[in-house]
């Protein structure tokens, strides 16, 4: 047996609903260890014996077929876990045998079986014995990286990729446009990126993703299950974009580029009362949705305090139906509901310090569901407490311990009554580097779980 101690399942993060250790069903990976799997389970397969290569060393194979002793199985069955992300693990001295109705489920159960593995491999590599049941709690569960003010290369954002999907997160939003830059290539209207994304916060090059590489990230993040939002901020925190092109301020002139550091918001507005901020409007969500295969827009919405509120209301009107058109849904920050008459696929993204809201309660009382990001629960570009040098403070402090063990479901009482959630882990998204949410809501029927 290998000298090397594998993981707790004790330990597992996140929790799942069942774990029951075995410790004398050790399991070793050795030279011989291959993974079993057919049809849509193989490319789950791929990627695990990936894993197990880079980390042991050992030349580990996917095959065809019934898994031999000795062997790890992938198994694709949904009469033995009906959940679309849940899994079974179950470890032996014999074998491993990993269960799920869906690639998805595959995937996240191979997830815990990383976690299982020693941390340090010493004399070799073993996977905690027991048995794993999970499937999570919330259908939407995602983070948010925040490109916008300081650029994160293609390299760098396919990390944070992979990071949020070994905690089985499923969502990347991607904030890609703000006052200080515009990070994607809209061909149309190409000042954008060049101009637009010239810069960011503190000054410095910036940078933009031509649209092969946003593409690119696109299919990066599928294949590890996880789903991209891309964020467009409009009408206001458009500083970018009025910098890039002059006939979408409402004076004709254009302002400087903006990278100031700090909390200066709400300053930037397109000009609501001219067409030609309309056919911008269509001619980028037109661009990014045809990018993007996923259900949603996130069109931002929020701090439009530059903007008339008689503008704002118009321009609401008249770019939600641009959406619809091309088949996607919006979603939008809570501000968003001060709109009257809002569809029931619209998602209000609730960022908010209150443990109610009367707007957000009449959305879920109509039929919409809700994104939960409460800045003093997730955010995590917070202090820990007030001695840490770096972060901010004006969510308050915010504990690793405190993030974690939120339950949006308790804590939140503005919809008392609705069976779908929303929630998220927001990290910051306002005045962070880099900003990581974790967004989920509850589909209806699901087992509790603390994810």
């Amino acid at each position: 047996m290998p000298a090397s101690q594998p993981s707790n399942m004790d330990t597992l993060i996140p929790a799942p609903v069942f774990a029951s250790p075995a410790p004398a069903e050790d399991f070793a990976v050795t030279a011989a260890t291959a993974v079993h799997a057919v049809d849509a389970a193989a490319p789950v397969a791929e990627h695990l014996a990936e894993l197990l290569r880079a980390g042991t060393g050992h030349p580990v194979r996917v095959l065809p077929g019934p898994a031999p002793d000795g062997a790890i199985a992938l198994v694709l069955d949904v009469a033995a876990v009906p959940h679309p992300e849940g899994y079974r693990l179950r470890v032996t001295r014999r074998s491993v045998t990993l269960t799920a109705a869906t690639p998805a489920g595959l995937f996240a159960g191979v997830q815990t079986l990383r976690q299982l593995l020693p941390a340090q491999a010493g004399a070799g590599w073993v996977v905690a014995g027991g048995e794993v049941h999970d499937q999570p709690r919330f259908a939407h569960r995602g983070a948010m990286l925040d490109v916008s003010r300081h650029f994160s290369t293609v390299a760098e954002v396919k990390r944070f990729i992979d990071q949020i999907a070994r905690y089985k997160l499923n969502v990347l939003h991607l904030h890609l446009t703000d006052d200080q830059s515009w990070r994607i290539e809209i061909r149309s209207w190409p000042r954008l990126a060049t101009y637009g994304g010239s810069t960011q916060v503190g000054g410095g090059p910036g940078g933009y993703y031509t649209q092969q590489e946003y593409r690119d990230l696109v299919a990066y993040a599928a294949s590890r299950h996880v789903t991209v939002i891309p964020e467009i901020d409009v009408p206001g925190h458009t500083n970018a974009a009025l910098a890039s092109y002059p006939e979408l301020n409402a004076d004709g002139v254009a302002p400087p580029l903006f990278t100031a550091r700090g909390n200066a918001t709400g300053f930037s507005s397109l000009a609501t009362d001219k067409e030609i901020t309309y056919r911008f409007v269509d001619d980028v969500l037109r661009e990014v949705a045809a990018l993007t295969p996923g259900e949603y827009l996130h069109l931002g919405t929020d701090e439009t305090h530059a903007t008339p509120e008689e503008g704002r209301l118009a321009f609401i009107d008249r770019v939600l139906p641009m959406a619809a058109r091309l088949g996607k849904s919006v979603i939008g920050w809570h501000e968003i509901l001060r709109s009257p008459g809002l569809p029931v696929s619209t998602v209000p993204q609730y960022w908010g310090r209150e443990s109610s809201d009367p707007l957000m309660a009449a959305a879920v009382a109509r039929g919409n569901r809700v994104l939960l990001s409460p800045a003093h629960k997730v955010y995590l570009d917070m202090k820990y407490d007030l001695s840490t040098p770096i972060g901010y403070t004006w969510a308050g402090c915010i504990d690793v311990a405190d993030i974690y063990d939120w339950d949006p479901a308790p804590t939140w009482t503005a919809c008392p009554s609705r069976p779908c959630w929303a929630s998220r882990v927001h990290c910051g998204r306002r005045r962070s580097r880099r900003t990581s949410t974790s967004s989920t809501w509850r589909s209806p029927g699901s087992r509790p779980s603390p994810r």
